[in-house]
């Protein structure tokens, strides 16, 4: 009975990672006749897990989905990578996922041998999170878009603005995008005919969704691309285009995605597209990149830079004689 039940785990183990096996590469596998696989696709069967085969010189078993989630069987590296990732989904910008995954997080830990116990603490004490917190997103809302976006169905949606209007939008979804900050939905404006980015905790879907549409191409780039070079520049009071005396490869580690677009110009400059809603903030960004730097557009960036640079000159300068310790 041991050995029947330790073969059943293999081979719930061999259907989770590959999803189609044929019979006699099982067999192979767990070292028993196809007839003991049969038997053992039978008991799991029992057992309430559904495992559809087909028949013929090519067929094979698959594990389809059941009616209820069957145990996970993780190899050493998955089980430290679920529990990681279990432990940053804790401190999401998603809505109500943190007290989920922590509950998944006690569930997998309680499961841990030692030894990997051992390196999950280890990675939980050593590392700490400077990410910002930014604002929350309702799941039920990210679960819908991302269906939309999958199944190719239209949305409609109250949107609320920058300047705090509502407004009704009808548009194609074509990705979900993270920048470690924000969640956005990148779509399809049927009334615009354009290309918009819409920030997702901003989104109220209207259900249900539909009809279903034929995915557009993105003019340039890809969708994260796409986004990053919207709100890092488009969406920003003041738009700046700056050529750096520096390769792209060299400062790539000081211009976070969400700052704007870096584009290499040869092997030693760069542009950078980056905004603010303020042109000293901009200026100050631009000065912690550490590397010269040229302002191609705006002039009022120039102008900015030629006005802190007076002040700057100025307060360097000592007037008279440093002082002097007075003798004793």
């Amino acid at each position: 009975m041991l050995d029947t039940s330790v073969r059943l785990l293999r081979l719930l183990s061999l259907l989770q990672v590959r999803r189609d096996w044929p019979g006699a590469e099982l067999a192979g596998r767990l070292d028993v006749t196809t007839r003991t696989v049969r038997n053992d696709i039978e008991r799991l069967r029992i057992l309430g897990y559904q495992v559809d085969s087909t028949t013929g010189p090519h067929g094979g078993y698959r594990l389809g989905a059941g009616t209820a989630l069957p145990p996970l069987l993780l190899d050493d590296d998955e089980a430290v990578a679920v529990a990681v990732g279990l432990r940053v989904a804790a401190a999401s910008t998603v809505t109500g996922i943190e007290e989920t995954s922590l509950r998944a997080l006690a569930k997998l830990e309680q499961t841990l041998p030692p030894r990997l116990r051992q390196r999950t603490d280890a990675l939980r004490t050593a590392t700490v999170s400077a990410a910002g917190g930014g604002p929350t997103v309702d799941a039920e809302i990210l679960t819908t878009l991302a269906a939309a976006v999958h199944r190719c169905e239209r949305v409609r949606f109250d949107y609320l603005d920058r300047s705090g209007d509502t407004t009704l939008r009808d548009v194609e979804p074509h990705r979900l995008v993270y920048t470690g900050h924000r969640w956005y939905l990148l779509a399809w404006d049927t009334a615009r005919a354009d290309w918009r980015t819409f920030r997702a905790d901003r989104v109220r879907p209207r259900v249900p969704t539909g009809p279903r549409f034929t995915p557009r191409e993105l003019p340039e780039g890809d969708a994260a691309s796409h986004v990053v070079r919207g709100v890092g520049t488009r969406a920003w009071r003041h738009q700046a285009r700056v050529r750096l005396d520096a390769p792209a490869a060299v400062v790539a580690d000081r211009v976070i995605p969400a700052a704007g677009t870096l584009t290499p110009v040869d092997e030693r400059t760069c542009e950078l597209e980056t905004g603010s809603d303020s042109l000293i903030d901009l200026a100050w960004y631009l000065s912690r990149i550490d590397v010269p730097f040229t302002v191609l557009e705006p002039p009022e960036l120039r102008e900015t830079l030629r006005s802190l640079a007076s002040r700057y000159l100025a307060a360097s300068e000592v007037d008279g004689p440093p002082d002097e310790t007075p003798a004793r």
